[in-house]
């Protein structure tokens, strides 16, 4: 069957990855929703909005690190499965929400499965990917994560045109999670495991049957012999010299340099802000003055560009020019973007300057282009092909759930729990107390101007010149 038979196979798991980009766009065009705001009492920037974002990267970084469990004993079909049957649980529980509680846990399972399967499906994918074809196996995953969140938004926008007395407007975006989880839990029982996997488990034949369907063109018989050859040493060498377990990926020094090169990209991409722009994209264009349908429009066009440019780039460029070269080029790319679109919102702060807000949404296009040109699908590639067969499972659930999934919420939430001091309606002065006394009164000596002393008398405030 060969190449378009692993291309199809790729395709199809990356529904997984199509769940991934729905279920994290749904939420931009739920919270749009009158219907729904009204419904749960709340606004589009309150700490209940957040922290139903919150609750799905949290459950996407226990099912990333979940994952490594099951893919090694159970499978890489499996986990992906898995995935697909928690994320239908989830899916019914928010479509059917009467309360907030329903919402929260039903994003809870939706970002575990979500978790599962961001990890999994790469994995899967290059596992089964032939080496001159592999970053356009692998990039079909970033590619369906596009193509999910296209698809929310104009669901959404479409629904939105319900009446605001219709729940229609948010129950029918949630509950079409149930179509792809549905689709992707049945189909796999048709589809192959991983041919690595199954060697593996000392599955040989079964192994090498799979090994020829994905990649015998009539011709390379000798190939796929080496092929075959040489994953059933490498893993037996690295059976020999290493021990099960989560440790193996810390104490061998290989290992732990690619575990390495695994969480960096991931918490590379993280840092770009995509994901902020993805989750609060309609928001960002309230603030440049753009409200109403226009703005779930401009929302429509912007998550459309990411696919088309991510497509161009794993069929014409990835796997001719690399994964570095790429990943640098994102980074001064996107750097030089959002500089310019702070820049431009600084001097637009009402936006009501339309030049300016033409602009903002320019650079905001920009940065999904460059993203998909770079870090967007070098981050699965790389990550599925740097952890060696050993840690293969452990490693891409480790670099997924603490690299992507928890850099936010393990960063940033204790932080602001612990050490941030909350001010609300309290005046400046008595901020200056919060922090341990009044900023004059507590400066050390040793910073003290000795030239040019001030003293503040407390009835008049007068300053004199010592």
């Amino acid at each position: 069957m060969g190449r378009l038979y692993t291309f199809n196979l790729a395709l199809f798991a990356a529904t997984g990855s199509f769940l991934f980009g729905y279920d994290s766009g749904v939420m931009t065009d739920v919270i749009a929703s009158k219907n729904f705001l009204r419904y749960f009492n709340t606004t589009n920037t309150s700490s209940i909005i957040g922290a139903i974002n919150s609750t799905f990267s949290g459950g996407a970084a226990i099912g990333a690190l979940q994952g490594g469990l099951t893919m090694d004993r159970f499978g890489r079909k499996f986990t992906i499965q898995m995935g697909a049957a928690i994320c239908l649980v989830g899916a019914i529980l928010q479509a059917a929400a009467t309360n907030l509680a329903m919402i929260l846990v039903g994003r809870i399972l939706a970002g575990w499965a979500v978790g599962l399967m961001s990890m999994s499906v790469p994995v899967y994918q290059s596992e089964c990917a032939h080496p001159r074809n592999r970053g356009l196996i692998i990039g079909l995953a970033q590619q369906m994560i596009g193509v999910g969140f296209i698809v929310s938004t104009w669901i959404g926008f479409g629904s939105l045109h319900a009446p605001d007395s219709s729940e229609f407007q948010w129950r029918f975006p949630l509950a079409f999670q149930v179509v792809p989880a549905l689709i992707l839990l049945i189909g796999l029982f048709f589809l192959p495991e991983s041919p690595r996997y199954l060697i593996g488990k000392e599955k040989y034949e079964e192994g090498m049957k799979i090994l020829r369907k994905l990649h015998y063109d009539g011709s390379n018989d000798d190939w796929i012999q080496r092929e075959y050859a040489e994953i059933k040493s490498t893993i037996d060498a690295e059976r020999a010299v290493t021990e099960p377990g989560w440790l193996v990926m810390f104490k061998v020094p290989q290992y732990r340099t690619r575990l390495l090169h695994g969480i960096l990209v991931q918490v590379f991409t993280q840092m770009t802000g995509i994901n902020v722009i993805n989750y609060y994209q309609t928001i960002m264009y309230e603030n440049l003055g753009i409200t109403g349908s226009t703005n779930i429009l401009v929302t429509g066009i912007y998550n459309c560009l990411g696919p088309i440019a991510n497509l161009l780039f794993i069929l014409f460029v990835l796997d001719k020019v690399g994964r570095r070269r790429p990943m640098l080029f994102g980074a001064i790319g996107i750097t030089i973007a959002l500089f310019c679109e702070a820049a431009l919102n600084s001097q637009n702060e009402d936006g009501h300057r339309k030049g300016y807000s033409i602009g903002g949404v320019f650079f905001i296009f920009c940065v999904t282009i460059i993203f998909s040109w770079s870090f967007g699908p070098c981050s699965w590639v790389y990550m599925a092909e740097v952890m060696p067969m050993q840690i293969r499972g452990r490693g891409n659930a480790f670099a997924t759930g603490i690299g992507n999934w928890t850099v936010n919420i393990c960063v940033t939430m204790p932080v602001v729990y612990l050490f941030f001091i909350e001010t609300k309606q309290k005046s400046l002065e008595e901020i200056d107390i919060l922090f341990g006394g009044r900023a004059l009164g507590t400066l050390p000596e040793d910073i003290t101007n000795k030239d040019n002393e001030v003293v503040v008398t407390t009835e008049h405030q007068d300053k004199r010149e010592v």
